[in-house]
Parts: C-alpha cells; sequence; structure tokens
C-alpha cells in the first residue's frame, strides 16, 4: 500500500471553509486528487526532487476527519503517488506532503459548484512525459501475437512429448512469457510500417472518475456500466486479424471532451464510438439510441436534451480551463467537421443500430443527430450509442446482467465489423 503517514501538528483549529469530501482517482494516464469543502479554498504548490514530492499549502482549511480520509484513499497500484502527509505547517494554513513514485507534471485548478458537488480544489499529476499511444497500441498488439504463438508452440510441444512420455507421467503446464519492448524506447522501422496496416478504432467509456454519468434507480452508474461494456467490446475487437482499440478511458477516472478527440485523433483511429447510458426526466423512456453528428441543430428535442446533458459531463468531472493550449483554434478545428465525415458516421451507425435493434427495444429506428462534442473529430467517423435509458427500471436491469452485456458487445463488434466490409479503411501515414 505504499509509505502512509499522517502527522497532525498543532491542534484542529477551524478557520473557515471545511472539508466535506476527499477522493483519489489513479490511473495509467494521470492520477487525480480531489478535496472537496463547502467555501473555495486559496492554495499554492510546489515540486521537490530526489526524493520526489508535491506539497500543497492550502489556506483557512479546517482540519477535520475528512482529510484524514485522503490518506488512506492512496492505492499500492496507483502509478504516481507513493503517500500523503497532512499537518498543521502554521497557524492558518494546511500543509499536504504527497510522496511520488515518479516525477510529475502536476496541474492545480479549482471547480464550482455544479450538479451534487460544491468547491473543489484538484490536482492533475500527469507523467513529465507523455506514453505514445499509437506505439503503445502496437506493442500491446505484438505481445498479444507473442502469447498466441509461444501458446500453439507449447501445445504442439506437448503433443510430441506426450507421444515419448511413459503413460502416467504429468507434465507441467507451459509458461507463457512474452517481452514488450518499453514504450519509451525508440519504434522500429517494422513497427513504423505496421502502424499504417493497423485498423484502429477508438472506443469511448463515457464520464468517469469526478463524473458519474446518469444513476438508475437502484443506483447502477452509467460511468461503471459503460465501462464495463467498452472492456469487453474491446477484447472482441482485438481478437480480429489487423484490428486494434484505443481506449480513451481503460479505468474509472475523468476524460474531458477535448481530450477524448484528442486521443482518438493522435492515433488517426479510422471509427470513434463513444458508449453511454443516458437518463431522462420520465423513467418510462426506454430504448437504444444511436447519434451521428449534426451541424444543423438536433434531429429532434430529444437529441437535442440529450447532447446538451452530455456535453455538460466536463463541468461535473471537472476541468483546467487554463490548461487548454491554444483552446479557440482548437475548437474551430473541431467545428469543421465535413460532409464526409457525417455520411460516413450515419453509414456506421446505421450498421451499430441494427444490430442492436435485435438484441433490446430502440427508442428511434433510424440514427439521429445532435451536436455531441466527442463527435466533432473532422476526419474520423463518430457515432454516440446510448446503450439503453438507465432511468428505466427495467432497462436498468438488463445493463446490469452480463448476459445483456454480451449481447449488446456482440451486436456492437457486428455492426463495426460490417461498416469497415463495406468501407474498407483508408491507407494511413501514422508517426511513431
Amino acid at each position: 500500500m505504499g509509505t502512509l503517514a499522517l502527522l497532525l501538528q498543532g491542534p484542529q483549529l477551524a478557520f473557515g471553509a471545511s472539508i466535506v469530501g476527499v477522493r483519489v482517482w489513479p490511473a495509467a494516464d494521470y492520477t487525480r486528487v480531489t478535496i472537496e469543502s463547502d467555501e473555495a479554498l486559496v492554495a499554492r504548490h510546489f515540486v521537490t526532487g530526489e526524493p520526489f514530492r508535491l506539497v500543497v499549502d492550502i489556506e483557512g482549511l479546517e482540519l477535520n476527519g475528512q482529510l484524514r480520509e485522503l490518506v488512506g484513499q492512496v492505492r499500492g497500484d496507483d502509478p504516481y503517488i507513493a503517500g500523503v502527509r497532512v499537518g498543521q505547517n502554521t497557524q492558518k494554513v494546511v500543509r499536504l506532503v504527497i510522496d511520488l513514485k515518479q516525477p510529475v507534471a502536476p496541474q492545480q485548478f479549482t471547480a464550482a459548484p455544479v450538479a451534487a458537488y460544491r468547491h473543489r480544489l484538484m490536482f492533475d499529476l500527469f507523467p513529465k512525459k507523455e506514453v505514445d499511444p499509437l506505439l503503445a497500441l502496437i506493442r500491446d498488439k505484438e505481445a498479444a501475437e507473442s502469447v498466441a504463438a509461444k501458446a500453439v508452440q507449447d501445445a504442439l510441444g506437448e503433443l510430441i512429448a506426450r507421444v515419448d512420455r511413459p503413460a502416467g507421467t504429468a507434465s507441467a503446464p507451459p509458461v507463457l512469457q512474452t517481452k514488450r519492448p518499453p514504450v519509451d524506447t525508440p519504434p522500429t522501422d517494422a513497427e513504423k510500417r505496421r502502424a499504417d496496416r493497423l485498423v484502429i478504432v477508438a472506443l469511448d467509456p463515457g464520464h468517469g472518475g469526478e463524473d458519474p454519468g446518469a444513476i438508475g434507480p437502484s443506483g447502477l452508474r452509467e460511468k461503471d456500466v459503460v465501462l464495463a461494456v467498452a472492456l469487453a467490446l474491446r477484447d472482441k475487437l482485438n481478437a480480429v486479424p489487423g484490428m486494434r482499440v484505443m481506449m480513451t478511458r481503460d479505468a474509472d477516472f475523468f476524460v474531458p471532451l477535448g481530450e477524448r478527440v484528442r486521443k482518438a485523433r493522435r492515433v488517426q483511429a479510422d471509427l470513434f464510438v463513444s458508449i453511454h447510458a443516458d437518463a431522462f426526466f420520465k423513467p418510462e423512456a426506454r430504448g437504444a439510441s444511436v447519434f451521428a453528428l449534426s451541424t444543423r441543430g438536433a434531429s429532434s428535442t430529444a437529441a437535442k436534451w440529450m447532447a446538451e446533458r452530455e456535453n455538460a459531463a466536463d463541468l461535473v468531472g471537472g476541468v483546467n480551463v487554463a490548461n487548454v493550449k491554444d483552446a479557440q483554434v482548437l475548437r474551430a478545428m473541431l467545428d469543421m467537421s465535413t460532409t464526409a465525415q457525417i455520411k460516413d458516421s450515419l453509414e456506421l451507425g446505421t450498421e451499430v443500430l441494427q444490430r442492436i435493434g435485435r438484441v433490446g427495444k430502440l427508442h428511434k429506428p433510424r440514427v439521429e443527430q445532435a451536436g455531441f462534442a466527442v463527435l466533432k473529430a473532422p476526419d474520423i467517423p463518430s457515432i454516440l450509442v446510448e446503450t439503453a435509458f438507465i432511468s428505466n427500471p427495467e432497462e436498468e436491469a438488463h445493463l446490469r446482467d452480463p448476459d445483456y452485456q454480451a449481447k449488446l458487445v456482440d451486436a456492437l463488434a457486428t455492426g463495426i465489423r460490417r461498416y469497415f466490409a463495406k468501407n474498407p479503411p483508408l491507407a494511413r501515414n501514422r508517426a511513431l
């Protein structure tokens, strides 16, 4: 669990703000630390090296039991945080010391009250050097194929060995080993060529981390069920020769809407599929839906309402707006979605909608359109799938059912494969 220590120096004095919640969201991409309070907090931070530490001084903070919980929330498998210490640095300043496992580039920002949250002070701990996601995909594919090849070799060797082995002699099961070069090593020429041939599908499980998404009548959270569906779909598509999946998130952490699009464009994905399970203010609303982008307004009132709800995810999840580089340029670029992109997205959406319509009810018999922010990559066919209305008790029960999830995954995979069969991916020149 790492080295965890709690140092409380001096009396526990209340200077204004009170802590109402603390959370740690570890992930390979980055780890987020959230301190939620009844009043806005003022903080400053600095980083030390050898040993690596992030030191945060927070003014006017009341030391209470909630803050102690932060210490125990650090997980042993957190890629960035080894432990947390907190104490009264001066009379009106609480000092938070985060012991780090590696150098980080921390980002500090605040979020105003929204939804169920009050004031939030957030620290995102990013690695000093960003991992190349395309190279990681290539090497994951190589490692998987190496394991499969080794399994075949071991099975053949076991068959041959049984011929010569005396009857009744047991053999130890084969040990599968594979070596994958670290992602920070330079790509080989073969890996560069392979990147151009690979078919890449970007899967985007909605919400995550601070943003739970919609919540069903019995408490099922959208962020959990769509992640489970996306992970199963990843495994099924990764088994297709020449295909590899890039996940915008593969664990419970939040990814801003623009970052989801950027990740897909960084690997020059051939498709982008965002997976959701939305709620409606009427519990009787039911049925799956598939959406493509619209630049001319939503195709229905419900589509417009859903797009506005999904586009508000950044407010709930918490985004460091000050850190967005060239925000206006990026926004303009993502608004340049072409007619061809929308046409391809509608074709993809139709294939997927036909398949999921065989699993459960459809909300509408055609692909709808609205201004979803995650569908705005100008060069990638993109759809958003609402698997069901999690606010409907019957459909929430379906989403919780592993058998139903498996049928849904099969339908999504079939729709994607049928689209590629009719629309072979273009040749790529991907940069590693």
